[in-house]
């Protein structure tokens, strides 16, 4: 399974002097420390896959939780979701890329956090001129599950107002902007003023700051009482839940701000017990409630094509902007997961081979 074997048949390559490469391999889970710089072997493609030469690979709190054991991985595992890079080698019967071609992916069963990543050529996604290969690998998380919530679960149309918790956050900020692309009044939340001027960039058209404000009440002033037509976040997130009752609070005032036939989109990875809910609370404005998640909106390759092309020719016209927060080396990715864990971040983290 060495790279210096590509000679074989139906296997095409520019790297195949390669039998080893750097990555970051977690043999059990716990602290950061457990994040292990090796030497592995780069592997080869089969027939259907292409070797992509990672340049930038972004962050989510979600690999802390499989580096620390809350959410379990078969181990030795790599982790990492998304990643943007070069064609390397081909495998039989690839035909939609070239080598040295820049893409970026959503990895499938093999991790990012490496020099060297084996991807589906279905999974590969062409990155336009004028957009980074940091930008790029931003986006595939983020950008994809802000492209969904805008455009398929409540789909906003010019005129309406939505209300988008955490704007200061990755995916808050983007979800700003492709709401103001189509046309809403865009309120948000956040927690300090440092994150209000986040939230303003992306071009936020009400901004409160739910420690000093209840966003309930503000949410009715701004709208005459009429109430917004949909409302998304992490409900329950860290951001809201100082005690269960602060969640609840948070839950229960987000249903207030909706108006007749609005919708509670509700997604990523919420901290926290929900509380109870009677779905006949529903029927006072008609209302609906749903908890959305990215796999059920990436189901065919022409999904997540269409969600991927739109976002990144977005940022190649300008029209969305990424902010980088950080970046790391990839054998500094302890360094990097302390600060995500921090909560002190604005911004993505990527990690650069």
């Amino acid at each position: 399974m060495l790279l210096g074997r590509l000679s074989k048949v139906g296997v095409r390559s520019v790297w195949g002097a390669l039998t080893s490469m750097k990555a970051v391999v977690l043999r059990e889970t716990g602290g950061v420390d457990k994040l292990l710089w090796e030497t592995i072997p780069v592997p080869e493609p089969t027939a259907g896959q292409v070797l992509v030469h990672v340049k930038a690979i972004g962050l989510n709190f979600i690999d802390t939780y499989h580096r620390t054991g809350l959410y379990k991985l078969p181990l030795p595992a790599i982790l990492g979701r998304e990643a943007a890079g070069q064609v390397a080698a081909l495998g039989a019967g690839c035909s939609r890329f070239s080598i040295g071609d820049r893409v970026v992916f959503l990895a499938g069963s093999s991790g990012t956090y490496a020099e060297q990543v084996l991807v589906d050529e279905s999974k590969l996604v062409a990155i336009p001129e004028g957009v980074s290969f940091e930008a790029a690998a931003a986006l595939s998380i983020q950008g994809m599950t802000a492209h969904y919530l805008a455009c398929s679960t409540y789909p906003i149309q010019r005129g309406d107002t939505v209300l988008v918790h955490a704007g200061a956050g990755g995916t808050g900020r983007l979800l700003i902007q492709i709401a103001k692309l189509r046309g809403a009044q865009v309120i948000t939340t956040v927690g300090s003023k440092v994150k209000e001027s986040v939230a303003r960039s992306a071009g936020a058209d009400h901004v409160i700051l739910y420690n000093e404000q209840d966003f309930a009440e503000e949410v009715a002033k701004i709208t005459g009482g009429e109430g917004v037509h949909a409302v998304y976040g992490k409900i329950l997130s860290v951001n809201f839940l100082l005690s269960d009752s602060v969640g609840k609070t948070t839950f229960e005032k987000s249903m207030k701000c909706l108006r007749r036939r609005g919708y509670l989109v509700m997604f990523g990875n919420a901290s926290g017990v929900p509380p109870v809910f009677d779905p006949m609370e529903l029927r006072f404005k008609s209302l609906f409630l749903t908890r959305a998640a990215l796999h059920d909106y990436i189901v065919t390759d022409e999904e997540r094509l269409w969600r991927m092309n739109d976002i990144l020719q977005w940022v190649a016209e300008k029209k969305l902007d990424i902010l980088i927060g950080k970046t790391f080396p990839l054998e500094q990715v302890a360094d990097a997961h302390r600060y995500i864990e921090s909560r002190e971040s604005v911004g993505k983290i990527i990690l650069l081979t």
